[in-house]
């Protein structure tokens, strides 16, 4: 039975994120009751009387689970333990007070990152399990699969409609661009800009470029999610992305291009590449309630950029 999302109850945890804003805009062209998008200072999702108080505050029909700790491939090596636990701690509580207050839909956002190493391309949702996620985000990725389990273990013993979903590597305005932290769309474009204010002549990029990833644009996957979570009520995992391939080495000239900088690009090979590579196989997603990514890669990449020289180097000037 679709879950209407007019005159709902909507709660999203991590609604003032990057992505989380995306949806909650999205959410509100559903006509719900009520969007309701708390802060980490307000209510400590790790907290179990946090959370209970949260839910009985607000009473939320629906709850859309966003909130994480994530990072590119050097914060992930850095924080194994505090990625593995924040996110498995805020997602398994959360869900259990849930169940508790009997919210009628619970949808978990997961990762890419819990896909094997050396998953065959494209990735199928029914290879999840045949190996262990690449070793960088390996923490991360399994916090989030074990709430994928979860939720598959509260559909089967309480009935819990709750659903996974699995965002490949999203990008856009807004995204973080703290270089110690951000993945490697902001990355690159941090760099190519400030290289460019600096006059320097080239920019390091880790790893070797030969690496793969696949994108999707923040306002797609917030369409995704509202689609989903209004159309789907299963147990099976599904895969959020565009379905397009591009290499580190496509990416960075494709972004230096597009910034119109005519510098060098010197790989660091001592540093990881990651995992080889990222493709979805997005078939589940449009056969199951009908989402196709509609951005493409150089548009998505344009808008991010514009909005990055307005809104971040403008205020430095």
């Amino acid at each position: 039975m679709q879950c209407r999302l007019r005159n709902k109850r909507i709660l999203v945890t991590g609604g003032g994120g990057f992505l989380g804003q995306a949806v909650c805009r999205e959410l509100a062209s559903h006509e719900p009751q009520q969007i309701i998008a708390p802060r980490s200072h307000e209510y400590d999702l790790r907290d179990r009387d946090a959370i209970a108080r949260l839910l009985e505050t607000t009473r939320p029909e629906v709850i859309i689970h966003l909130a994480a700790v994530v990072g590119g491939i050097e914060a992930n090596r850095r924080n194994p333990g505090r990625f593995f636990y924040d996110n498995a701690i805020m997602g398994i509580e959360l869900m259990e007070q849930a169940r508790l207050s009997g919210v009628e839909k619970y949808v978990v956002a997961g990762t890419i990152c819990a896909y094997p190493k050396h998953t065959p391309v494209p990735f199928r949702e029914d290879d999840l399990w045949s190996g262990y996620p690449e070793e960088t985000n390996a923490p991360y990725g399994l916090a989030k699969k074990m709430l994928m389990v979860q939720a598959q273990a509260y559909r089967q013993q309480y009935g819990m409609n709750a659903i996974s979903l699995l965002p490949v590597n999203l990008y856009g305005p807004r995204d973080n661009f703290d270089p110690t932290s951000s993945h490697v769309i902001p990355a690159l474009i941090r760099k190519v800009i400030e290289a460019q204010a600096q006059q320097q002549r080239w920019i390091e990029v880790w790893g070797t470029g030969s690496a793969s990833r696949e994108f999707l644009y923040v306002d797609d996957a917030a369409a995704g999610i509202a689609l989903a979570t209004e159309r789907y009520d299963h147990a099976d995992p599904v895969n959020l992305g565009s379905g397009q391939e591009i290499t580190i080495r496509q990416l960075a000239e494709t972004i230096c291009e597009a910034c119109h900088f005519d510098g060098e690009i010197r790989w660091n090979t001592d540093k990881p590449d990651g995992q080889p590579r990222r493709c979805l196989d997005t078939s589940r997603a449009r056969e199951q309630f009908g989402f196709v990514a509609t951005t493409p890669l150089s548009t998505g990449l344009q808008k991010t950029i514009h909005w990055y020289r307005q809104n971040v180097t403008s205020k430095a000037a």
